[in-house]
């Protein structure tokens, strides 16, 4: 698990510097998910939320099927990104724990966002989102969730 160093999520440019897995895997996932669905290169996706408990960091969007799911790590099965994601979480806090909670508000909306203590994509250094479409569009998404989907 990779963990960001102290102040770079208050420092647009640094924040922006970063690269694009670990830009999107560390505060701009919403982003990533809202941007996904814009025009979706699989069907039949949606989004869900990783809520913690108060005070826990840990917090993510990504896209699911229900079984196979899309976030900056590319296509994996959704109870395996779960798992990994609680693992890596509840080995650096102690008490860690979290929901899965489907997504009902649109992820690309500042106001939407900001109430749940997200940036839209108009607070960010630049516009996230074309960087979003760009990180997509690298993906031969049809490969990837048949690959994903084949028993191992």
């Amino acid at each position: 698990m990779y963990i960001l160093k102290s102040g770079i999520k208050k420092d647009p440019v640094r924040r922006w510097m970063l690269p694009d897995r670990i830009f999107f895997g560390h505060g701009a996932c919403h982003i990533l998910a809202g941007t996904y669905l814009l025009h979706p290169p699989v069907a039949g996706f949606y989004a869900e939320r990783i809520v913690t408990a108060d005070g826990f960091p840990g917090a993510h969007v990504y896209v699911t099927d229900g079984t196979v799911a899309f976030d900056y790590h590319g296509y994996s099965l959704r109870a395996r990104l779960l798992a990994h994601h609680r693992k890596g979480w509840s080995r650096h806090r102690a008490g860690w724990t979290c929901e899965m909670v489907p997504v009902n508000f649109d992820l690309l909306d500042t106001l939407e966002l900001n109430l749940r203590k997200m940036l839209g994509p108009d607070q960010y250094l630049h516009d996230p989102i074309p960087r979003a479409q760009t990180f997509i569009r690298r993906i031969d998404h049809n490969h990837c969730y048949a690959d994903t989907c084949v028993p191992r």
